[in-house]
């Protein structure tokens, strides 16, 4: 392959930028454009080892820096690699990449280290994918499951599946082929159970994927309540700043106001609805609608209720659009005088007392949604469908297993329960990046960024 070279670094003024090159040339490119201050030779550079020096092109002086060997296969991607570091300036790191295609260097295209990383045997197909997934990472949580992807847990998850799969199809390949020197009769009983297993591990893995999505682009949670309930407050006790416009006058939130926050461990989308009732306002049952439409979308709701109030109509409009809907409910203002009636509250399985003022009910709030979401009780090593790409495959996999049960509870031949064996196995080689096509590659490197 040819050798490459890309900024590694983001591509913004900071104290320094790296410059990577890749390839059979990286040492050789190198050397046109570093020269140690030792005076020793950067081909003499053994792996893993650093040198000052200055970095020219063509002979004109651009900076002073750092270059850092890596020797193959010993490297990211498994190739000979190079690492200049010189000052963070825009112009000058973009000379010092110039430097490099004229030492004989070509631009490296999305995501194409870790591709190269692929190719050369240095990890799968899911924990390239994990690389990018640590990257994006927002929150503590995602980044800890994507570190136990890059380390594997989703590929010794799928292997092991493999494995008994693959037991079975060579099980019935011998049956097939030399049906006479078989010892022992074949056991449908005993397979179908063995692919029973298997199609419930496939099932645990798809299982995994909404948990996923949601430690990735957080959990969709929309505050609710009726006016003057304390909602916006509760906003921008959640956000940390005056997200929301609080009053007292009632209807003062017309529209949604939506903003990302970590709460506790949990990443929330929340989006601070319009106080429910009626109105004659336009722009306000505009906002009552919106309000609406948000409870239908969302996968976490936060009621909030005015313990200091008793229950309106408004109040019990809204407990009867929440039946069914995964609600924590809020008794908010506790530092008043307590009028409502919280019997009436019994069709929320989660209850919380707080005052939205105090900024201590924040850790009661997010106690109450790691536990309502469940994120918060994830074994975080032990692997998990980051993808849509990922969750096909698995779900084409689950199919085809289905279909080899089905053949073998009905007698069918052995060579057809075979054949959906094999296509499982297909789907699953392509999972982990053992039986893929190569427009499938650049597919997931697509979304890499240039450098990685």
């Amino acid at each position: 392959m040819n050798t490459i070279a890309a900024i590694a670094t983001p591509l913004a003024e900071g104290g320094i930028s790296v410059i990577r090159i890749s390839g059979e040339k990286a040492v050789e490119i190198a050397e046109k454009v570093f020269k140690p201050v030792s005076g020793k030779p950067v081909k003499e550079m053994k792996g893993y080892t650093a040198a000052y020096g200055e970095i020219s092109d063509n002979g004109k002086k651009l900076d002073d820096g750092v270059l850092l060997i890596y020797r193959a296969p010993h490297s990211y991607t498994g190739e000979d690699v190079a690492e200049i570091s010189c000052h963070g300036g825009l112009f000058i790191t973009k000379r010092v990449l110039s430097a490099c295609f004229s030492a004989g260097a070509e631009p490296a295209q999305a995501g194409e280290f870790t591709k190269r990383a692929l190719l050369n045997g240095k990890m799968s197909l899911t924990q390239a994918e994990a690389v990018a997934d640590i990257i994006s990472a927002q929150n503590e949580q995602y980044l800890l499951c994507s570190k136990a992807q890059r380390e594997g847990a989703l590929y010794r998850r799928v292997r092991a599946v493999s494995e008994t799969i693959l037991s079975l199809t060579t099980l019935i390949q011998a049956w097939i082929d030399y049906p006479d020197e078989m010892e022992d009769d074949f056991d449908g009983n005993l397979e179908a159970e063995k692919l029973k297993t298997v199609y419930n591990e496939l099932q645990s893995l798809l299982d995994s994927y909404d948990s996923g999505q949601l430690m990735r682009d957080g959990v969709p949670c929309a505050i609710v309540g009726r006016p003057n309930a304390g909602k916006s407050t509760l906003m921008n006790l959640l956000t940390g700043n005056e997200r929301s416009i609080v009053t007292d006058i009632e209807g003062t939130t017309r529209d949604i106001v939506e903003e990302t926050v970590m709460v506790g461990s949990v990443m929330l989308r929340l989006a601070d609805c319009a106080g429910i009732r009626d109105t004659d306002d336009l722009v306000e049952s505009i906002g009552v609608e919106r309000m609406f439409d948000k409870i239908d979308k969302a996968s976490l709701i936060l009621a909030v209720f005015d313990g200091s109030r008793d229950l309106s109509a408004d109040d019990e409009r809204l407990m009867e659009k929440l039946k069914g809907k995964d609600c924590i409910c809020i008794i908010n203002k506790t530092d008043l005088t307590q009028i409502i009636d919280k019997s009436k509250l019994s069709q929320f399985g989660t209850i919380i007392e707080i005052s939205a003022k105090d900024t201590a009910s924040a850790e009661k709030i997010a106690e109450a949604v790691k536990e309502k979401t469940g994120l918060g009780k994830l074994d975080l090593s032990s692997g998990f469908i980051a993808n849509e790409r990922q969750r096909s495959c698995i779900k084409e996999a689950q199919g085809y297993i289905s279909e080899a049960l089905g053949a073998l509870e009905l007698g069918i031949t052995l060579d057809a329960v075979g054949i959906m064996c094999e296509n499982a196995l297909d789907r699953l080689y392509e999972l982990s990046g053992e039986n893929v096509s190569e427009a499938v590659i650049d597919q997931v490197f697509k979304r890499f960024c240039v450098g990685k």
